[in-house]
């Protein structure tokens, strides 16, 4: 088959979204021809072939205010441009993983063809009226108005899907038509479990061999790594840890001053960005893993750490849940609880032997979301035909 993935987010952003469709585009490529329509990294279009053999129509963009190495492909012409690409590729299916403007244009473009539509919802409001300084009422208001919009382009779809039950949920109940399919963004067991060279990153990055705190992701508001660093302050205080924060982002000025205040010093090291190809390294030199994120609609870093064998300790909020079971494969705590964070990291660093232990059963949790079972669920959903399935209906 042909297949045209559309993202509004693609390398090299680096996020869930982005990661998952890269990773799925490569997944699909030994047995399918793989198209990507997504941002160009400049304001001029073009079309390559990557080493993976997928071949990426790159539309022209600007870069999103405030978010340096984010870029957006404007709405204007954009219809005209999704056009264009259909023609060229002729696909069988059209898999977008978003509601903004290049997706939505390749969706009103794919029903004038006749072209069956997946999408895949990756969004939650709060990842984005988060930053707008406009008061907890407007944020309200920007919130729900953002699902309306969201559920417009997304009932356009064949069918829709979703990372966890939990996603699925929640679009649903903001309005989208179901059934809304839950669909794990899957993992490379593959990478994540095997031998991976802790020793190295340490000394790459200057990490001393002892209880390691890990976070990986984007350093930026939503993900609470404030609520983080003061609770590793109070572990300090009991434990010689140390905090591993892997990832850049808009925050991290202010997480080192806040690390600086409170006298963590050397104990918390900024890796900033580092290739996908390391992350495997890192999580090998992490005892346990730990998200204080509210706006998760499923996690691959934390999938990533739990395929490593290490324990997670999870905000108990949105779909971290799903993964995160308490005094199972970790612990859950209240969002935002500094103190309670603390208690149920140093009770996993303070047990090297329950370490192990959660360390297992999150890998065997890791492994139910196998990315072999992720690419056929989406072959079987690209199988139907919109020749014979009506708009809506789910299969």
């Amino acid at each position: 088959m042909r297949i045209l993935i559309g993202a509004d987010t693609y390398a090299p952003h680096v996020n869930g979204a982005s990661v998952f469709a890269q990773r799925l585009a490569a997944a699909l490529t030994p047995r399918h021809e793989v198209h990507v329509a997504a941002p160009a990294t400049g304001r001029r279009s073009t079309v390559t072939v990557t080493s993976a053999g997928v071949v990426e129509h790159r539309v022209r963009s600007l870069p999103v205010p405030g978010h340096p190495g984010f870029r957006f492909s404007p709405p204007v012409a954009l219809r005209s441009a999704a056009r264009r690409i259909l023609d060229r590729v002729r696909p069988h299916a059209v898999h977008v993983q978003s509601h903004f403007p290049l997706c939505r244009a390749l969706v009103d473009a794919a029903r004038e063809r006749g072209l069956l539509v997946i999408a895949t919802n990756h969004f939650m409001p709060e990842n984005l009226v988060h930053y707008l300084p406009i008061g907890d009422s407007g944020r309200s208001v920007v919130h729900d108005w953002a699902w309306r919009d969201a559920a417009r382009v997304l009932a356009k779809a064949d069918v829709v899907t979703a990372p966890t039950p939990y996603a699925a949920a929640l679009a649903t109940v903001a309005g989208v038509p179901g059934p809304v399919l839950p669909i794990s963004n899957g993992i490379d067991l593959t990478r994540f479990g095997g031998a991976a060279d802790a020793a190295g990153f340490r000394l790459l990055h200057g990490l001393a061999d002892k209880p390691t705190v890990t976070y990986v992701g984007r350093l930026d508001a939503e993900k609470n790594l404030d609520v983080v660093v003061r609770a590793f302050a109070s572990v300090r205080r009991s434990l010689d840890a140390q905090l591993l924060l892997v990832g850049s982002g808009a925050q991290g000025p202010a997480l080192r001053a806040l690390a600086a205040r409170l006298g963590l010093g050397e104990n918390v090291i900024f890796t900033g960005f580092v290739p996908d190809g390391d992350l495997p390294s890192a999580y090998a030199a992490t005892t346990v893993f730990v998200n204080a994120g509210t706006a998760e609609l499923q996690s691959l870093v934390t999938l990533e750490a739990m395929a490593c064998g290490r324990p997670v300790v999870g905000a108990d909020a949105a779909a971290l849940p799903h993964l995160v079971v308490d005094e199972g494969t970790g612990y859950l705590f209240p969002p935002g609880d500094v103190d309670a964070l603390a208690g149920r990291l140093l009770a996993v660093l303070g047990d090297p032997a329950r370490a192990r232990a959660m360390g297992r059963r999150a890998r065997a949790v890791a492994e139910q979301h196998d990315e072999t079972r992720t690419v056929a669920a989406f072959e079987a959903l690209y199988a139907i035909r919109s020749a014979t399935a009506p708009v809506g209906v789910a299969a």
